[in-house]
């Protein structure tokens, strides 16, 4: 009797695993294939879809939005989030715009340096006083607007961009595409060496798994923790400085709602919201599916902006439902 329940036992385990690794592929993948299928309808629905223009549109607008999610992407591994970034993204844009007139060097170090200290502020408290980083990013949401709306006059002075160098960055083109995609596209494949290849990206999947644990390996939490914030608000101001060299100004009415598109696009790349698991791939494949989805709507005659919005929340709602599913299911084929 033995003899013939350990075959069955072993064929069992044998049909888990290929169950969790399915599970998995589609988790990491999901996103991936999701816009592959968008794409089509898109390029078969509408021929201003397929036009080399556009595509340089689709990339050249959800560039912002990438620096924000490959921040928010090393947060939400370690089992964090970062509310401030949306804050981050409009403070770094007006304070890139008042930094041009003293050239090309301050109109990127001002931003960086003030939303980096944000970072580095919300990271120490979060690692040092044991707060939750809902909490203490919510605050930092707050502040970093309000200081935005202090150095703005309420919101009444708009800062424009006077090097012209910077403004040339923001809407200067090569092959096609703006320089802002390329920056977007090196600075995604250092984050993946980064992520994959080194101590600190173990460290930020190891703490996202399990901080006892992590802790018990050696890992140094609390410096990784501030780290990863710090490179969080470094790339929401970066954000907000090359939004600002494509605009010719800092305008302060944007940012709203910036943070919960950034978490939406790394969701839907698969990253768990729980932590310790999440690709870079899946990260960019979420934030242009979302850009093609928003372009496509556009694309449709009669569909007002807050019918966009509808069926955007829609569709992330339904994204989000699915990858929870995936994750209880893949927790149950690895149980």
């Amino acid at each position: 009797m033995t003899l013939v329940a350990e075959p069955q036992l072993e064929k069992a385990e044998a049909a888990s695993l290929r169950t969790e690794r399915i599970v998995e592929l589609v988790q990491r993948q999901g996103a991936l294939a999701v816009l592959g299928i968008v794409l089509v309808v898109g390029i078969v629905s509408f021929d201003t879809f397929r036009t080399a223009d556009n595509a340089g549109t689709i990339l050249i607008a959800a560039a912002p939005a990438a620096l924000i999610a490959l921040g928010m992407t090393f947060v939400i591994i370690t089992g964090g989030i970062d509310l401030s970034v949306g804050s981050l993204y409009v403070l770094g844009g007006v304070l890139a715009a008042w930094a041009s007139q003293y050239g090309v060097a301050a109109a990127f170090a001002v931003p960086l340096a003030a939303c980096g200290l944000f970072g580095l502020v919300q990271g120490l408290v979060i690692a040092y006083a044991r707060l939750a980083p809902f909490i203490v990013t919510l605050a930092g949401l707050l502040g970093a607007r309000g200081l935005m709306l202090a150095l703005s006059g309420e919101g009444r002075t708009t800062f424009l961009v006077k090097a012209d160098q910077f403004k040339q960055f923001g809407k200067g083109e090569l092959l096609g595409f703006g320089y802002p995609v390329y920056l977007v596209v090196a600075l995604f494949a250092v984050g993946m060496v980064v992520l994959y290849r080194t101590r600190f990206g173990q460290s930020v999947y190891a703490i996202g798994g399990s901080e006892d644990a992590a802790r018990l390996m050696g890992v140094r939490i609390r410096s990784t923790q501030i780290r990863v914030y710090v490179l969080s608000g470094l790339l929401a101001g970066l954000a907000g400085a090359i939004n600002a060299a494509r605009l010719g100004s800092g305008v302060t009415v944007l940012g709203t709602g910036m943070e919960l598109d950034a978490i939406a696009a790394v969701v839907i790349g698969g990253t768990l919201l729980t932590g310790g698991a999440g690709t870079l791939g899946g990260t960019i494949a979420g934030v242009l599916l979302l850009q093609v989805i928003q372009n496509l709507i556009n694309q449709v005659n009669g569909v007002t902006s807050a019918w966009q919005t509808v069926i955007s929340g829609a569709f992330i709602a339904l994204v989000v439902v699915a990858q929870t599913y995936l994750a209880r299911l893949r927790r149950v084929a690895s149980g």
